[in-house]
């Protein structure tokens, strides 16, 4: 599956899908640009099929940012049906990978 990109506009919507995991990140973020090829890989790992994978740019969506409490970068929260079930920041494989596996 491929990572898609959401702003405040598609955000909204984009979170409406049974499980959504998103990224927030920055351009300036060196933690971000390390952990991008991960989260691209892992969205086409077969143990998170169900999960639909967002990225979005914090800077630039300030109410995308909002909905999940984002404090620091890279941030991930996972939405169900449009609602926040769980966050977390982290910039370790493992990390992300046992909070997916715990949503």
């Amino acid at each position: 599956m491929s990572v898609k990109i959401s702003t405040d506009q598609t955000f909204p919507n984009d979170i409406q899908s049974a499980k959504v995991v998103v990224k927030y990140y920055a351009d300036w973020c060196g933690s971000c640009k390390l952990f991008a090829p991960k989260y691209k890989r892992l969205s086409d790992d077969e143990r998170f099929t169900q999960f639909t994978f967002l990225e979005v740019n914090a800077e630039q969506n300030p109410e995308a940012r909002k909905l999940a409490g984002v404090e620091t970068l890279p941030y991930f929260a996972v939405f169900e049906n449009g609602q926040l079930k769980a966050k977390t920041s982290t910039s370790k494989e493992d990390a992300f990978v046992d909070f997916l596996l715990n949503a």
